[in-house]
């Protein structure tokens, strides 16, 4: 046999390739290929535009199928509940953990400074932001099937709720219905993992179009602000994250980062937590070994009301819109943007642009010109990757943490990958 016909062929590389690695390579070719076509690549755009529509085929069947076989995997409603508080507790605290971390950063290197920006700028336009009454208004249904079919994650959220508590109240006669859920949850994981395998092809498309509309000409002014961003980001996801599952969950924390890496990708090209959903749920259960009925549960509360990513962006843009229009802010004024971004997090986490409404929101709250939402919605794209991917990632660390503390953390998956060495070293530290 010649050396030649030894070697591995290009596809037989790519196939035993991880799908974060391959992911990660889509994302660099369309990088290149998007500077190389510049405005062109939008050409390439429906690729990415096709993936992104078979994610969203999935949320709607995939969240309520997931909670209600998570619900009635749960016996013990007072357990669900418990489960349930914890999570919103634990998301609550993590935005606002976020979103002081975008003020300290954003007062220490100061992204707005010297940009020279004015008032001249047309505002954009806001939608505006369910009011805490209108929220809880909303969460019931007038038409279940109306709110599957807009795609009203709140209201499919309570419905799947008491449609599980529902069904096992019934005892006996509820359980051929839960074998039908259980069923058609399993084919949404089926399906969800065909999906996946196209992910590398639509994120080099996403990737293409964003390299090519967004170039360098209009990245560089205000590429302090989007480094601040990205810093934050870092920040959460290998550091703070990390510390907590460390200290609170006790556990090390090197399997939790290397698992989150594929919904970590998707979510970056993606920008849509509801989107990388799929992918968070397949990593908890399959990588981190949090149980269906815990990861069925919290990762669509989390994406949800979880938002950590946009918390931290609220921080950073709020004070580059105060630095840029020379605007000096008192301490009881990030005070009053701490509490009104993670309060306004669970109103809002539904609602289409979210970060914009929620920036709206931080911007009127404490007297800042409403001219600094159309600064930021030019390169809100380019943010929205990096604040998405910290919504996902907190997502999954809660999930983690929940199913830890509540026993349902298979231990012998999470640390799969490292070996028992990982956890022998936790054990004895």
């Amino acid at each position: 046999m010649d050396q030649a016909s030894m070697k591995p062929s290009p596809k037989g590389v790519w196939s035993r390739l991880a799908l974060w690695k391959k992911i990660l390579v889509g994302m660099i070719l369309g990088v290149i290929a998007g500077s190389l076509m510049g405005p062109d690549a939008e050409l390439l755009k429906p690729i990415g535009t096709l993936f992104v529509n078979a994610i969203k085929m999935l949320i709607v069947p995939l969240v309520f199928c997931s909670l209600v076989v998570g619900v009635t995997s749960m016996q013990d409603t007072r357990k669900m509940g418990r489960i349930g508080a914890k999570s919103i507790v634990i998301y609550l605290g993590t935005t606002a953990v976020a979103i002081s971390v975008g003020l300290g950063l954003s007062h220490i290197l100061a992204p707005g400074a010297g940009l020279g920006m004015t008032a001249s700028a047309a505002a954009a336009d806001a939608k505006e932001a369910p009011t805490l009454v209108q929220t809880i208004l909303s969460l019931i249904p007038n038409n279940p099937i109306s709110a599957l079919a807009a795609g009203n994650i709140l209201q499919i959220i309570v419905f799947a709720l008491g449609l599980g508590v529902a069904l096992n109240l019934c005892g006996e006669k509820g359980k051929p219905a839960v074998q039908v859920f259980e069923s058609l949850a399993e084919a949404m994981y089926k399906l969800t993992e065909l999906v996946m395998k196209l992910a590398p092809y639509g994120i080099f498309g996403l990737m293409a179009w964003v390299a090519g509309k967004y170039g360098l000409e209009i990245l560089l002014p205000l590429f302090k602000v989007i480094g601040v961003a990205y810093l934050g980001s870092v920040i959460l996801v290998l550091l703070f994250y990390p510390a907590v599952i460390q200290v609170v969950g006790r556990l090390n924390p090197v399997p939790y980062i290397k698992g989150i890496m594929t919904p970590a990708a998707v979510a970056f090209t993606t920008t849509s937590s509801s989107g990388t959903l799929p992918a968070s749920i397949k990593c908890a259960r399959e990588d981190l070994g949090v149980s269906k009925g815990v990861s069925s549960f919290v990762l669509p509360l989390g994406a949800t009301i979880n938002m950590d990513g946009t918390a931290l962006y609220q921080g950073v843009a709020a004070l580059f819109v105060a630095q840029a229009f020379g605007i000096q802010l008192e301490f009881a004024d990030y005070v009053t943007i701490v509490m009104t971004a993670t309060l306004a997090s669970i109103g809002t986490a539904g609602v289409p642009g979210a970060g914009l409404i929620m920036l709206s929101l931080v911007l009127t709250t404490v007297g800042l010109p409403m001219e600094g939402l159309a600064i930021i919605a030019g390169i809100d794209r380019i943010l929205d990757m990096a604040r998405t991917t910290v919504n996902v990632c907190g997502d999954l660390m809660v999930s983690v943490l929940v199913g830890r503390s509540e026993g349902e953390l298979d231990e012998s998956i999470y640390y799969r990958a490292e070996g028992e060495n990982l956890k022998v070293k936790e054990e004895t530290a």
